[in-house]
This record gives structure tokens, sequence and C-alpha cells, in this order.
């Protein structure tokens, strides 16, 4: 019988982790290397990722960093090839990368922002599904597709409109992708509450040392804002056997409070 602690062992798991260089992506990467699982850490900026490699490897765990444009199709098809060269297999993709620090009434926004914001925050779940979906399929037959979303997909959201359409598309592409590719792959995601990360402060115009005036403009139930190790063993939780009966779902992780 398989005991629970097994159930969340990432032991032979490979995962891929987009925007893993800081923030929320980084402490993903980190839950699945605690949990035993060889991680795929991508970014463009090759610094960051390097040292988020460097780290987990330095801990112990397994991990290689490849530098990745998400918004580049072919770049992101070398990303699953550079995950099966290295581990043999590919058994679990984040579609993490994402953000927009502009903010502003949709009428005000320039055009070129709302391709960006559509092509990194929407086509690239896109283009990383089917891409996984392809290698894990060749390569281990089951496996774990985890978009990452937010409260921004769910309802109004003045001054991100374009940031909210985007997100409301991650959670229809997820249902989707949860029936089409079903059995051999789950497709789930995780919509974030307020992580104090590098871009959300940079969107609604805050510093770090600002951060209690969030919590209290926010009124936070749980009282105290989000962590990435919050979403990481939320997206453990997801990618381990633990939920091996759970597709389609997206989990909102967000301290109590509504979506926004």
């Amino acid at each position: 019988m398989t005991t629970t602690p097994q159930l969340f062992d990432m032991t032979g798991k490979v995962a891929v982790v987009t925007g893993a260089g800081r923030g929320i992506g980084e402490g993903i990467a980190r839950s699945f290397s605690e949990a035993g699982g060889a991680v795929v850490v991508a970014a463009r900026r090759t610094e960051e990722i390097d040292r988020v490699a460097a780290s987990i490897r330095s801990d112990g765990g397994q991990a290689i960093a490849v530098t990745t444009d998400v918004t580049d199709d072919d770049a992101v098809e070398a990303l699953a090839q550079a995950a099966v060269d290295e581990f043999g297999s590919l058994t679990t993709w984040v579609n993490n990368a994402g953000g927009s620090p502009m903010r502003m009434p949709l009428a005000e926004l320039p055009r070129e922002e709302w391709d960006r914001t559509i092509a990194l925050n929407l086509t690239s779940v896109y283009v990383g599904s089917l891409v996984a979906a392809r290698h894990i399929t060749a390569s281990a037959g089951t496996g774990s597709i985890i978009n990452i979303s937010s409260g921004a997909g769910t309802g109004p959201v003045p001054g991100s409109a374009h940031y909210g359409a985007a997100k409301a598309g991650t959670n229809s592409l997820t249902w989707t992708l949860s029936a089409e590719l079903a059995p051999a792959v789950r497709v789930n995601g995780v919509a974030p509450g307020a992580i104090p990360t590098e871009v959300m402060l940079k969107a609604v115009g805050k510093n770090e040392d600002q951060l209690d005036e969030l919590l209290e403009a926010w009124n936070i139930p749980l009282g105290r804002l989000g962590t990435p190790q919050d979403i990481g063993a939320a997206c453990l939780y997801l990618a381990s056997d633990a939920a091996s009966w759970v597709s389609g779902e997206i989990l909102r992780v967000g301290g109590g409070a509504k979506p926004r």
C-alpha cells in the first residue's frame, strides 16, 4: 500500500519550470527538488537561472538551467528536448512565466503591450502545453501540466484588463486541455493571491517597505501575504501522485482573500 509521504515523493519525476529565475518559479522549482524531483529551470535571464540551478545542486538536488524565451516556439521545443536529453524523460511541466508591469485603463493601453501580454501569458501556455504533452507522451506515458493563473482571470480588473484577459484564457485552456490530453496527462492550474514578487510590486506601484500597506488594503483573512513556497507546495501536490485523480481544476492559493 502506498503511504501518504510516498504520494508526495517526486523521485523519478522530471519537471520543467518556466520563469524560474526568481519569485514564484524559483519557489516551485525548489519545492519539486526538495521532494526528490529533477528540475529544469528556464527563463530569459541566464544569470538568474544559473544561480537557482547551482543552489539546488549545492543542496543535493538535480537541476540544470536552460535559457528560454517562452514566446519563441523553437526555444520551447529545445527546452523540452533538453530535459529529456539530460534526465531521460519529462513528466511535469509548469507554465509559470508571465506577468505585466503596466497598469492603465484598457482604452489607454498601447496595442503593443496588449500583444506582448497575450503572447507571454496566454500563447506561451498554449505552446508550452502542447510541446510538453508531446514529450511526456513519447517519453513517460503519464504526466502533469500546471498553468499558473491569477484571480485576475475570474472577474473585472480595472487597470489590468489585458492581463486579466490572458489569465481567463489560461483558465479556459486548462479546462479544455485537461479533457483533450486525458488520460495520459493531467492539466491543472494554480491561481496565486498576493505574492510580493518584483513584477507584482511594480504593477501595483509599491516597494518592499510598503508590504504592510498592501496587507491592510487587501484585508487578507489569514493575516499575511503569500510566499513562493506557498505556491510551490500547491504545485507539488498537483504534480505528485497525491493528485493522481485531479485534473481540470484551478486551485486558488490566496490566504482566503477574494480573487482580484
